[in-house]
């Protein structure tokens, strides 16, 4: 009779262990869902992006321009040199070094997810990246050419490219100009947008994420900074003021004071104002801020909670923060970062 009774109890026991864990699980699943749901509010996939459809000849050419030293005044860089491939679109240099070496005035920003932006530059002059590839052809401390003409005049000169215009601007007498140029290194960098562990979770993939980086994600969005990161890029559609609770040179300790959007527009009310970057690869795109300032992302994080939401986020915060932008690298095939030409141009 006792071995009956004990084995009841035993029995017990286990199926109350077990109604335990699936209460458990379920309330965990229930919490990740609520999460999932929430995330989806704010920000959407890659795979929720309609493209449209690109001509394979105009990348092409466009990949061949985005090497091409020939588009800078001594043939010293490419677009490349600034916005590497191999390194998540960037230099991971404060500012990038010109055709003669000079030093630009603001860090250069990935290209990789650029087309996602509603405005290129920190202050948004250009309105998509076939506009933004010009700027830097002919500013004097970047690439240095002169003027359209002298690098139209140049390209013209190129066996290669006379036949590679010809076939992608089809029809038109002149296939060779600036603007077909440019259009077709935008073409080529709308093709620069991979998909991360972030963007498979927005997708229904609830193992895609760790259980910090949810923590993170969870904190990304309470401290808000979904305010000005979020849709598809996290970011890149908004200008938004640096240092809203204080100024940012304090923090940062800046060399130089930039007032942002005020030096283009001269507008007392947009001083320090400059577009809000996309978060995507942020892991790997030191250093950060429109000067480069700051090298470590725990500290950016730290500097970014204070400035723009007034709050002094704990040690958990910033790393479970930190471990959730993690979560948003991602990289584009090796054969995409070769570059096209076999040796040097001369």
């Amino acid at each position: 009779m006792k071995k009956v009774l004990a084995l009841a109890v035993l029995c017990s026991f286990v199926a109350c262990k077990k109604t335990t864990t699936t209460q458990e699980n379920t309330e965990s699943n229930n919490i990740e869902s609520e999460l999932l749901t929430k995330a989806k509010t704010f920000f959407q996939p890659i795979s929720s992006v309609e493209y449209e459809k690109l001509d394979d000849n105009k990348v092409a050419l466009g990949k061949y321009l985005y090497f091409d030293t020939r588009l800078s005044g001594e043939g010293n860089i490419s677009c490349n040199s600034c916005h590497n491939l191999e390194t998540f679109g960037v230099d991971n240099k404060a500012f990038s070094p010109g055709d003669d070496g000079s030093l630009g005035g603001r860090n250069s920003p990935t290209v990789f997810h650029a087309s996602l932006h509603k405005m290129q530059f920190w202050d948004g002059r250009a309105k998509d990246v076939e506009e933004q590839a010009g700027g830097p052809i002919l500013n004097p401390v970047e690439h240095n050419i002169k003027s359209e003409k002298q690098l139209i005049d140049r390209i013209k000169k190129i066996e290669m490219y006379q036949k590679m215009f010809a076939e992608v601007y089809q029809g038109e007498a002149d296939p060779i100009t600036f603007e077909n140029l440019t259009g077709a290194i935008g073409a080529f960098e709308r093709t620069l947008n991979p998909e991360s562990r972030f963007d498979k979770f927005l997708e229904g993939d609830d193992k895609a994420l760790t259980a910090q980086e949810k923590k993170g994600l969870e904190e990304f969005i309470s401290t808000g900074c979904i305010t000005c990161h979020n849709g598809v890029a996290l970011g890149g559609q908004m200008f938004q003021k640096f240092g809203v609770y204080g100024d940012y040179w304090e923090l940062t300790k800046s060399k130089n004071i930039d007032a942002g959007l005020y030096d283009l527009s001269k507008k007392e009310g947009e001083k320090y104002m400059f577009k809000v970057p996309g978060l995507r690869n942020i892991q790997h795109t030191s250093p950060y801020f429109h000067d480069g300032s700051i090298v470590d992302l725990k500290e950016a994080v730290r500097i970014m909670g204070k400035l723009q939401s007034n709050k002094e986020l704990t040690d958990e915060q910033v790393n479970d923060i930190t471990a959730f932008l993690e979560s948003l690298s991602c990289d584009i095939e090796d054969e995409v970062k070769k570059s096209p030409f076999e040796e040097k141009v001369g």
